[in-house]
């Protein structure tokens, strides 16, 4: 047995506090143990510390009846008012855009397939994280190449009906291509009939498709030009950047689940900002996590302080179907329970007739209702709770307070 006066050794405070795990949420138990963790302490003054941090802990939770979602829109909305309206560059590269700001925020809210601005962080394993070399494999293995991108010159034979593609030799080198990996590309589409090719004397391919009709040939010679070498479909460009003491790729444009898949890759901490493809490839709870990390970064970002419950709870709003949906018509507040307040956010006159020919009732329990019908009393804070009073003459009264 411990003594009060003793002090206690690391695995004694671990034990001790991970008693309390019922009462306090992981998060605070694992700050706990790493602040306490190599300090003098004895046992009465860890009883001390854990009495104060549950007390603390409890007084900052949510009162029954707080009216958390009125609570949580005005916090964001009103700083809101305050972000810019433009699209910055990324941190030192001129080449990419990221749309940040008030835009960025209601992409999220809105729940939008596709981001104005998709964007990839992709973090290396060990063997790659450290050395530049090794990161531009991966980055080549990951960015899109396509004809157009290895080539110096694409034109149209119409007397051969041909179309004659004049590589760049540099380009060719930088993307890690060579004359064999371009005709095998041509190869997959020339089709019955087609030809290809290789003059390796002037660093040229010539591919000869079965058309005899000038639109055709013009078509073909949009898909050659935007036919793919090697890389992933959707990833424009690819940097490397260096990060602390490890060098990091960033990516204009989004593919989750194949950019996982690469050799070189660390799959537990590169993301995107595509909030539906996470959903899709990770799951609803990843999806939750990343419309919190977004909207935060967005917010601090700007310079505004506003408390995480807050985001926690539109993140929680968004999420809680099992799928990814918008705060809007479409999504949380077209999918209210109340008749009336689906008809007060937008669309009203639908949405009555609708629920008109439902026979649809409205229980008024919500706040939007309540004002609506002018209720005295609104079921939320104080107005929640029904009290029974006798008085002095014994006659017992019912009111709400």
């Amino acid at each position: 047995m411990v003594d009060d006066r003793e002090y206690l050794s690391r695995d004694e405070i671990k034990v001790l506090i991970l008693k309390h795990s019922d009462e306090l949420p992981p998060i605070i138990i694992e700050s706990l143990i790493e602040k306490l963790e190599g300090r003098k302490i004895t046992k009465h003054q860890l009883k001390a510390i854990l009495n104060r941090v549950i007390e603390e802990y409890q007084k900052s939770l949510v009162e029954p009846g707080e009216a958390v979602g009125v609570v949580a829109a005005q916090s964001i909305g009103e700083p809101s008012t305050q972000m810019t309206l433009r699209t910055f560059h990324l941190a030192g590269v001129r080449e990419f855009n990221v749309t940040l700001g008030l835009p960025r925020l209601i992409e999220i809210v809105d729940a939008r397939r596709t981001p104005s601005t998709p964007l990839m962080t992709i973090y290396l394993d060990e063997e790659h994280r450290k050395s530049r070399e090794k990161a531009l494999e991966v980055a080549r293995r990951i960015q899109l190449t396509t004809i157009e991108n290895v080539a110096k010159n694409i034109a149209i034979d119409y007397l051969e009906f041909a179309i004659i593609i004049d590589l760049d030799e540099g380009m060719m080198l930088d993307r890690d291509v060579d004359l064999k990996t371009v005709a095998k590309a041509l190869d997959k589409i020339k089709g019955k009939g087609g030809e290809v090719v290789v003059d390796e004397k002037h660093n040229r391919v010539i591919f000869k498709p079965p058309i005899t009709d000038y639109i055709k040939l013009r078509k073909m010679f949009e898909r050659v030009r935007s036919l793919r070498l090697k890389g992933i479909k959707g990833i424009k460009r690819v940097i490397v950047r260096k990060e602390k003491d490890e060098y990091v790729l960033i990516a204009e444009g989004s593919n989750l689940a194949a950019v996982l898949s690469v050799n070189g890759v660390d799959c537990t901490r590169t993301t995107t900002n595509n909030i539906h493809e996470i959903a899709e490839v990770l799951g609803i709870e990843a999806a939750r996590q990343a419309i919190i990390k977004e909207m935060m970064s967005v917010l601090e970002e700007q310079g505004l302080e506003v408390d995480i419950r807050h985001v926690m709870l539109v993140a929680d709003i968004m999420t809680s179907t099992g799928r990814v949906r918008q705060i809007g018509r479409h999504g949380a507040s077209g999918e209210k329970a109340s008749v009336l307040a689906r008809a007060a956010f937008e669309v009203t006159v639908k949405h009555l007739l609708e629920a008109a020919a439902r026979g649809e009732v409205d229980k008024l329990k919500g706040v939007a209702e309540n004002v609506i019908v002018g209720s005295d009393l609104i079921p939320v804070g104080s107005g929640m709770v029904e009290l029974y009073m006798k008085w002095r003459g014994g006659e017992l009264d019912k009111s709400r307070a």
